[in-house]
């Protein structure tokens, strides 16, 4: 009996032990145009046996370097692409640099920062005045957010005034409604027939009025 514990190990699992055995026999071949030939239609086979690798960009590319991994690296065939190595497949990438920002306000966010150096960049005044705004209703909606509540204009002033050193300066109040308020709105419409009604009444059948079809009663 032939076990998979005597047979050699497969390279990459996902094609098979048969076309570890094809790329056995392509080593062995001596013919460099028979050799070439029996490796494309190798690659072929590798393709249908991975279909999703064809919506990957490149896939062909991904087949060739399959078949090079596969031949352990001692595959002299001609390839349209370069081909690889042992050291450039197992190299690692270098790592991606991480952007290391503290922002001094960590509850308002790193972004509004950006928003407010460019707000005190602006020559504009009404620009600068429209910037403001935004960024009195932003830092309001954050506050409201987080603590399920309005916090009063003046502290949202005095914040902002603290950050940019009196630079900025908003004039019309930010109107952001509090979770308080939207949740009284929710309930008074349930309590007039809406939502608590129609899971109370609505639900099931239990409890739905029974009608009458003629002489008939239909439950």
């Amino acid at each position: 009996m032939d076990y998979n514990t005597t047979r050699p190990h497969l390279a990459m699992k996902e094609y098979g032990r048969h076309v570890q055995k094809m790329v056995d026999h392509i080593l062995s071949i001596e013919d460099k145009e028979r050799r070439q030939k029996n490796a494309q239609a190798v690659i072929e086979l590798m393709g249908f046996f991975n279909p999703h690798l064809k919506s990957v960009e490149d896939y062909r590319h991904k087949l060739w370097d399959h078949l090079f991994l596969i031949a352990d690296f001692n595959l002299e065939v001609d390839s349209p692409y370069p081909i690889p190595t042992r050291e450039s497949l197992k190299a690692k990438p270098a790592p991606l640099p991480y952007p290391k920002r503290y922002p001094r306000y960590s509850h308002l966010g790193k972004h509004l920062e950006l928003v407010i150096a460019k707000a005190m960049a602006e020559e504009n005044e009404e620009k600068r005045s429209g910037f403001a705004h935004i960024i009195a209703y932003y830092m309001k909606l954050a506050y409201n957010t987080w603590h399920k509540e309005l916090i009063p204009d003046e502290s949202i002033r005095s914040e902002l005034n603290a950050i940019t050193q009196g630079q900025l300066e908003f004039t019309n109040t930010p109107f952001v409604r509090a979770y308080r308020e939207r949740d009284e709105r929710f309930m008074k419409r349930g309590k007039g027939g809406g939502f608590q009604q129609r899971n109370r009444n609505g639900g099931g059948g239990k409890n739905r009025p029974q009608q009458k079809f003629g002489k008939k009663r239909f439950k």
